[in-house]
């Protein structure tokens, strides 16, 4: 899992966004409440950025509010490897962020899975589901 993951809040726009994702090598950033820095509301990934902002002619400017993701899935902090595996495969995404509540705490992605050997079975299992189910559009 990455700790202290880069995060933006909704005080920031989409261009900042951007350049953190650039700056923190990361297509996946955590949106969080602006009054604590720990609070997780949405995420926003490159992908957002561009479908929902740039290739709907939004400016650098636009609020990362109008191109986040919200009603997210996350893991717990005592979540096994195999659930957080399954709960990517089952909500077909790569990154799942690791909460204490409603607390950030961490990302825990599928080459994390995949770079400790025991879980690497898990992190193919989960990639190939998350695969499949994105062909099947």
């Amino acid at each position: 899992m990455t700790t202290q993951p880069a995060t933006v809040t909704l005080q920031d726009n989409i261009y900042e966004a951007a350049v953190k994702m650039r700056d923190h090598d990361t297509g996946f950033i955590p949106v969080v409440d602006f009054s604590d820095g720990h609070t997780l509301i949405g995420v926003v990934t490159d992908r957002d950025l561009v479908v929902r902002g740039y290739a709907e002619k939004h400016s650098g400017s636009t609020s990362i509010e109008n191109v986040m993701t919200t009603g997210i899935r996350c893991a717990t902090q005592y979540m096994e490897v195999d659930e957080a595996a399954e709960l990517m495969a089952e909500q077909q995404i790569r990154r799942l962020p690791v909460t204490d509540g409603d607390k950030l705490i961490g990302v825990v992605s599928l080459g994390d899975l995949a770079v400790r050997n025991i879980f690497a079975d898990n992190a193919g299992d989960a990639l190939s589901d998350i695969s499949e189910q994105h062909r099947v559009h």
